[in-house]
């Protein structure tokens, strides 16, 4: 435990010491002149924009391109049909009409049993 008080003390010397040069910076920033406050630069004025916009020119009508007439599409010729063969009917078990019981649980034991070489041995005096 002294250890540990002599850790701390040795820091808290050691905060202190390294804490001595900043007091003593600031200080003399203390004695110091305040800085001269520079003046803020004048912006100049923006020019001013012409109130009227020049014309702009048009854009020349696109022509018009004559449609061409497309070849008729043949007929597609009808696809045979395939027949499936019919699925066989599935008969489900039936559903039980009692529910099985449901296992019950060992019950715990609550009380310790006695362990016998942990007991006290007998006394061999009597009072």
């Amino acid at each position: 435990m002294a250890s540990c008080n002599c850790f701390i003390l040795s820091l808290f010397v050691l905060l202190s010491y390294s804490s001595i040069d900043v007091s003593l910076a600031a200080r003399r920033l203390l004695d110091t002149a305040p800085p001269s406050v520079p003046t803020t630069p004048v912006i100049p004025s923006l020019p001013t924009l012409p109130s009227s916009l020049p014309t702009l020119p048009t854009v020349p009508s696109l022509p018009t391109l004559p449609n061409p007439t497309l070849p008729h599409l043949p007929s597609l010729p009808t696809m045979p049909q395939p027949t499936l063969p019919s699925l066989p009917k599935l008969t489900l078990p039936p559903l039980p009409t009692t529910l099985p019981t449901i296992p019950t649980i060992p019950t715990i034991p609550t009380t310790m049993p006695s362990i016998p070489f942990l007991s006290p041995p007998p006394s061999t005096t009597s009072p």
